[in-house]
């Protein structure tokens, strides 16, 4: 399976939705790193969305065991292996149905890659529960940022649920101040007063056994000019690749994406200026980068994420084992919106990126 990703950091991630646990290892940290577990602890409570009641009712405690790599709080520069047990499955909810293919789900797909061996309850290694140890992955990432480049802050903000938009920011200096928090973290908005409509179009898909989508925008300040690689090391090409890995993830765009495309080049070409002894543009249309490298300015992408395919409604499908049509109703518990919950994943991921190029 294609669960590892990295140059100098490499990154593989083990376990399934309803195994005996999930868990990450990091190779390529340096020595001497102080690694703050709160705030590891942290960052895995975001994701798991204690207390968020659009989030699926399994609760997991998503409690982090430190297997190798650390002693006496810091890295030891040997792989770091975390463990997360899962405590609240039932795997009786897919037992019924493990013939029938969910629609949206990669059930068909894995059963054809894999020949059947799979493991296939919770969708198994596919599943969204995998984002646990990406999450921490990022966490140990941050840890290692905090120290070599003590002055990048990775943040994102929900930009639309199901057609409900957030303003696009007028400045590229508002990701400045963006930065340093949000009204309610848990909703992360530029405008709060969307979070009531944009919860009651979650709270209306809920009730009709749906699921919604939409957008989340990461973002990246105090990032130097000069990281990155033309072509196929680029900073879009490496990010995008561990982006397109969360699942539910359809779409990547960065700066103003296929906004580009509806005007014409001295609209969008980000004029420089010299302010204060550094070279700034007056807008970022192109996100921070410029030939798969970044100029200094605020890093911006945007990610499209699609309805959760795990739905009450009935749905049509097909038995693989007796190769017949069928209809499916699909138990078990689940998120109307992975938004709410996928945000955390969108920094994790940016973090391993950034300390992939930068250590």
């Amino acid at each position: 399976m294609g669960s590892t990703w990295g140059n100098k950091l490499k990154i593989s991630i083990f376990g399934e939705s309803h195994g005996e646990g999930i868990g990450a290892v990091l190779d390529g940290l340096p020595p001497g790193i102080d690694i703050d577990l709160e705030r590891i602890q942290h960052q895995l409570n975001r994701r798991a969305a204690k207390g968020n009641s659009l989030a699926t009712p399994r609760k997991e405690g998503d409690q982090v065991e430190i297997l190798s790599g650390i002693f006496n709080g810091k890295t030891t520069g040997a792989p770091l292996t975390g463990l997360i047990r899962n405590e609240n499955t039932r795997s009786g909810d897919y037992s019924k149905t493990r013939d029938l293919m969910r629609p949206g789900h990669a059930d068909f797909t894995s059963n054809i890659r894999y020949q059947g061996f799979q493991d296939y309850r919770g969708g198994g290694h596919f599943s969204g529960r995998l984002t646990a140890p990406v999450v921490f992955a990022g966490a140990i990432a941050r840890e290692v940022l905090r120290v070599i480049k003590p002055e990048i802050i990775i943040s994102s903000r929900i930009v639309s649920i199901n057609g409900i938009s957030d303003r696009v920011l007028p400045h590229w200096e508002d990701y400045m101040s963006l930065g340093k928090g949000f009204k309610n973290p848990a909703f992360p908005l530029y405008t709060p007063e969307l979070e009531e409509s944009m919860k009651n179009e979650i709270i209306a898909a809920m009730n009709d056994h749906d699921s919604v989508g939409g957008i989340i925008e990461g973002f990246v300040t105090g990032l130097e000019p000069g990281i990155g690689n033309p072509f196929f090391e680029s900073i879009e090409s490496r990010l995008a690749s561990l982006l397109f890995s969360i699942p539910g993830v359809k779409g990547v765009t960065f700066g103003a994406g296929f906004d580009l495309t509806q005007k014409r080049g001295s609209q969008v070409n980000d004029p420089m200026v010299i302010n204060s002894g550094k070279v700034e543009t007056l807008t970022n249309n192109n996100g921070g980068i410029n030939g798969g490298i970044s100029n200094g300015m605020p890093l911006v992408f945007q990610v499209a994420m699609k309805p959760t395919p795990s739905i009450g409604k009935q749905q049509q499908t097909v038995n693989l084992a007796a190769m017949e049509n069928a209809s499916l109703e699909i138990l078990g518990r689940h998120d109307p919106c992975i938004v709410t919950r996928a945000f955390p994943v969108v920094e994790a991921v940016t973090a391993i990126c950034l300390t992939d190029f930068l250590i």
